[in-house]
């Protein structure tokens, strides 16, 4: 398929600058995948398509400050460093970075942050078109001396500041390690998780990294052609057998967002192909695993683990329209996106929230 399949206009006015308050005011365009029914709602009211015994599984992975600014160890040259994604594989403290000036900086280039509380090592150009960078601190607390030196990393879209960094984080963000926050679990409150709870609707949690090529348009026309990130995810023990029960039991997996999408099927795919290797009797849906995967979701893909998708509205020609195109079709998705305009929905990160049901 072509990249041109998924493209819609947007008018600019309708791209979300701030986010509302309370958070779960947001609305809510629920769409119906048997028949292509739309209903618009509230966020608040997303417990009247819950059921007990269904499972909320949510992306717990907290944003860093990303954007750091700089000096370059001799010249003093100002640096601009944006962490992009945690590349625990290559060894601690390692990330991959857009760098600016990037000409300038070349493989082996130190950069010194906060007077130095905080060192970065350029180490070699990614496929991504950015760097590897590894931090060190004087005291080796690394993520401590991020959160204290760093600024949040807002999408570009997004022209008006931020009177509170934490509306830019969930409410149950726990494990720093993004670039960007996992904007459609930014909707719930406290008080409406506990709401559901009491429903019988469970909540459980996975980790994705959120890299910020999550967000970027596909520059390949053929989306046979596109190469797609890698990022670092994680399911406990606890969260895999929570859902091997829900499904056991007839109970639906809720996804929270497209990272939380991409772990369940990731994880999901694995165990399958563990199945069919005949190396794997029990019968599971997921299995605990941490590692990274680069799974790029497109239509035609066969969903194994997630049975209802929560989501914001997404960039045109981004992998995230085409993700949720997959899970809805694209004609319904497209026609949805069509509805929400013409209704004045907010779009992107600090927009409205859709269901598929």
């Amino acid at each position: 398929m072509n990249i041109a399949d998924f493209d819609y206009h947007l008018p600019p006015e309708r791209i979300a600058q701030t986010p509302l308050e309370p958070r779960d005011s947001s609305r809510l365009l629920v769409l119906h995948r048997d028949n292509g029914a739309i209903e618009h709602r509230v966020f608040r009211d997303i417990g009247d398509y819950l059921r007990p015994g269904d499972l909320l599984v949510a992306n717990q992975s907290r944003v860093l400050p990303a954007r750091l600014r700089g000096e370059k160890v001799a010249s003093g040259g100002a640096v601009e460093v944006l962490l992009l994604a945690v590349r625990s594989d290559r060894g601690p403290n390692t990330w991959e970075a857009l760098v600016r000036p990037g000409r300038r900086i070349h493989d082996g280039q130190s950069i010194v942050f906060g007077g130095g509380a905080l060192t970065a090592e350029v180490l070699e150009r990614a496929p991504s078109g950015g760097r590897l960078v590894r931090f060190t601190a004087p005291d080796g607390d690394v993520p401590a001396a991020l959160m204290r030196l760093g600024s949040m990393p807002l999408p570009p879209y997004i022209h008006e500041p931020l009177a509170d960094a934490e509306r830019y984080q969930t409410v149950y963000a726990r494990l720093p390690g993004s670039a960007a926050a996992p904007t459609a679990g930014l909707h719930f409150t406290p008080a409406l998780l506990a709401a559901l709870e009491a429903h019988g609707v469970g909540v459980a949690f996975v980790t994705l990294h959120i890299g910020l090529d999550t967000f970027r348009p596909i520059a390949e026309e053929n989306l046979d052609q596109h190469a797609m990130h890698s990022e670092e995810i994680e399911m406990d023990a606890e969260t895999a057998a929570r859902i091997n029960a829900t499904r056991r039991a007839g109970g639906r997996i809720v996804a929270v967002g497209t990272t939380a999408v991409r772990t369940l099927e990731a994880v999901a795919g694995l165990v399958a192909e563990q199945r069919a290797r005949g190396e794997l009797v029990e019968d599971v849906l997921v299995m605990p695993y941490r590692g990274r995967t680069s799974l790029f979701i497109r239509p035609g893909f066969t969903f194994r683990a997630v049975d209802v998708m929560l989501t914001n509205f997404h960039l045109p020609r981004s992998t995230l329209v085409v993700l949720v195109s997959a899970f809805a079709g694209r004609e319904r998705i497209l026609a949805a996106y069509q509805e929400a305009v013409a209704h004045a929905y907010r779009f992107y990160s600090f927009g409205d929230a859709m269901l598929i049901l």
